[in-house]
């Protein structure tokens, strides 16, 4: 049984494209989660990962094919993507993931991020995905190390914060041996 009030299988697919985790279910986005992201997006403790989202940026940038909004306990609590390199020398998957400070410290983060990864193992080819957090952000690359994903090295000025100065990013990847 999961906290959602029904049995999930892990990794369980429908017919709509739902991913099923332990306690997450990742959902295709549509045009009616772009007001949720952004209110995630806007809230402080994201906002400073996440900056310099409106409404539109939202649509164009985080609705669509490769988008999941994150649901649990029947509500979206945050959105995860991914985008793949398609040429067959490097081929790999990249991932993003952004949830609600109400969200965080349960765990929910890593389900999502393991059901997506053992979506792209499994159903899409991959061998190895790499996620590129904010060198500071320590829960995030904690919440990432659970699920197996390992440091390969710092990005030195690798984006811009919310302050306008450059920010350090950590790079990291996990191969499919790796995924716990």
């Amino acid at each position: 049984m999961s906290s959602l009030g029904h049995a999930v299988r892990e990794d369980a697919t429908d017919d709509s494209g739902a991913l099923a985790g332990q306690t997450v279910v990742l959902r295709p986005t549509e045009p009616r989660h772009a007001e949720e992201f952004l209110a995630i997006l806007r809230s402080p403790e994201v906002e400073r990962w996440w900056p310099d989202y409106d409404l539109d940026r939202v649509r164009a940038e985080l609705i669509g094919q490769q988008r999941f909004a994150v649901e649990a306990f029947r509500r979206t609590v945050g959105l995860i993507m991914f985008d793949e390199e398609e040429d067959p020398q490097y081929r790999h998957a990249g991932i993003d993931v952004a949830l609600a400070p109400s969200a965080h410290g349960q765990g929910l983060g890593a389900d999502a991020v393991r059901t997506l990864a053992r979506h792209l193992f499994t159903d899409r080819g991959h061998h190895r995905i790499a996620i590129d957090p904010a060198a500071a952000n320590v829960r995030a690359i904690r919440s990432y190390e659970r699920v197996g994903f390992k440091p390969v090295g710092v990005l030195r000025a690798y984006e811009r914060g919310a302050d306008g100065s450059w920010h350090d990013g950590l790079l990291m990847d996990l191969l499919v041996g790796d995924l716990r």
